[in-house]
């Protein structure tokens, strides 16, 4: 069995988004639950939150964004820079916790204290840009720890995977001129998704040119589409990056039963998603995995989701990919 790392902190319940927003503290307490009911807590190595230095949170966001975060949301303000936006005086606090959490859990898996770790955390980042906060994200956790993980852990190539429904604009601007991280999303596209971007086109700027690759998906795909495009476009292309780290934004809203989007995935293409995504960090980065939520609103789906997507984790041995 492998050791894998679990961060979760009661402190992240208390970023209040306000009633009736969808990314709110039941979506963590649903997860939790989902681990608990299946029996995964006792063999699961509990990550601490601690507050992010500011200097990580500055190797992806600006001083005068940050400044701006910090003053609006101890400041009693309840949006930030949009609507969907919302948030309270414990936001900051959050925040630092959820960017935090997420370099721990990346420093216990490079001091080999872990294998792997899934971050339950909120408020999410993949949104983030460095100078505004979009789509419910403040600060880019994701980006952050890659970040880390190059500044501290001497990696020199990180890989990141987002099968969140949405583009994760940030992760992607963040680095599309950076050959050094590998940013690869799968989402849906065209239609009304949020935010729009990431398009087949988009592959990177600069030096940073081919180590952005974006597999759009048309509305009401389901398994055998995200199947055919992970075979056609991840598989590949890491083949050829071999990141010595996968840091993977795990979104869930691409469920049938989740209303954020209008995509088909069932719980078994998710099995078959993190089954291949394992295989990919057994051949390339030794195992290490670090899994951090992004989406996922169907409340009374999210503890299977959650609690496939941990069995799959602490497995023992590297998985072949099935048919979903």
């Amino acid at each position: 069995m492998r050791r894998t790392g679990f961060l979760y902190d009661q402190l992240y319940l208390l970023h209040d988004t306000g009633p009736y927003h969808p990314e709110r503290a039941e979506r963590l307490l649903a997860i939790h639950q989902g681990l608990k009911q299946a029996g995964l807590l006792p063999h699961l190595i509990p990550v601490p939150a601690h507050p992010a230095e500011m200097k990580w949170i500055q190797t992806i966001h600006s001083e005068p964004y940050i400044r701006r975060f910090e003053e609006h949301s101890l400041g009693g303000r309840r949006t930030l820079d949009c609507e969907d936006n919302q948030m309270c005086p414990a936001t900051w606090e959050a925040a630092l916790l959820a960017a935090g959490g997420v370099m721990e859990a990346a420093r216990m898996i490079m001091a080999n204290e872990i294998d792997n770790a899934f971050c339950a955390v909120r408020p999410p980042g993949h949104h983030a840009e460095s100078g505004e906060a979009m789509g419910f994200c403040y600060f880019n956790n994701v980006a952050i720890a890659a970040r880390y993980l190059q500044q501290t852990w001497d990696i020199e190539r990180v890989g990141i995977i987002d099968f969140d429904v949405h583009h994760g604009n940030g992760t992607q601007h963040a680095f599309e001129s950076d050959p050094t991280v590998f940013y690869y999303s799968i989402h849906q596209h065209p239609s009304f998704t949020y935010p729009g971007t990431g398009r087949e086109f988009e592959a990177g700027k600069g030096a940073g040119h081919g180590f952005t690759k974006n597999s759009p998906v048309l509305p009401g795909q389901s398994d055998d589409e995200y199947r055919r495009l992970i075979e056609q476009d991840l598989l590949p292309a890491f083949k050829r990056f071999a990141p010595q780290v996968i840091i993977v934004s795990t979104g869930f809203d691409a469920h049938a039963d989740d209303e954020m989007a209008d995509m088909r995935l069932t719980s078994e293409g998710f099995k078959w998603i993190m089954h291949a995504i394992m295989t990919l960090a057994d051949q390339y980065s030794a195992g290490r995995l670090l899994s951090v939520l992004e989406g996922g609103y169907a409340l009374e789906r999210l503890p299977e989701l959650a609690a496939d997507h941990v069995r799959i984790l602490l497995e023992m041995a590297p998985t072949t990919p099935s048919a979903p």
